[in-house]
């Protein structure tokens, strides 16, 4: 009993020689190189694998994309924080600034009725007060209220008004207010009168307006 042997692939030979053993005649090269392009060209054509290499790049380059938007982000918070600390920073100090200054608004009255007196024309008090003056100058505390300017109730405090109130300014002024910056530390004490309806500016018209 004979056992049975499994089927072989059948080997095919190429036969590359340039002579042709039997006729000794040169074969022809390019029959030859034609018959084995299929071949190569399939070769050729097959799409390798992708690799573990590939794949590995592929990785750190998704890894490194999702670093770089977690740097950019992180940045826009510090860049936002800088900015908030700085505001408060300059914000607590206008506001020490201002503190100090409304402290010394009693000690600025009281030199404004020395002036009135004409205490502070010559003498060591009036080196002191063109000194206090430069000083408070400097860190923006200006004065406000001055006889014959035009009533605004969001500066003056009126503790008396005369006439019907159609043009009012100032009488006598009696505490001068202070401004620090754009902050009102003290409204000045004023009367109120009836101004000259010339002295004040003309105020355009709504119709007016309309027709240009």
């Amino acid at each position: 009993m004979t056992a049975d042997k499994p089927e072989q692939e059948p080997v095919t030979v190429t036969d590359k020689r340039r002579i042709d053993p039997e006729t000794f005649e040169v074969r022809d090269e390019q029959r030859t190189e034609e018959a084995e392009a299929p071949a190569a060209e399939a070769t050729e054509s097959a799409p390798e694998p992708e690799t573990e290499e590939t794949e590995g790049q592929s990785q750190e380059a998704k890894e490194l994309a999702e670093r770089t938007a977690d740097l950019q982000r992180v940045t826009a918070e510090f860049a936002n924080y800088r900015r908030r600390a700085e505001a408060q920073r300059l914000a607590a100090a206008e506001e020490a600034k201002a503190g100090v200054a409304a402290k010394f608004l009693d000690v600025l009255d009281d030199l404004d009725r020395a002036r009135a007196h004409g205490d502070l024309e010559t003498g060591p008090l009036k080196a002191l007060s063109d000194k206090l003056t430069g000083v408070f100058d400097s860190l923006g505390l200006a004065a406000f209220g001055e006889e014959g300017e035009s009533f605004d109730p969001e500066l003056h405090e009126a503790v008396q008004m005369e006439g019907d109130g159609n043009h009012p300014v100032l009488g006598a002024v009696l505490r001068k207010g202070y401004r620090f910056g754009e902050r009102v530390l003290r409204h000045a004490m004023v009367t109120v009168t009836d101004g000259d309806p010339a002295d004040t500016p003309e105020q355009p018209s709504s119709a007016g307006s309309d027709a240009e």
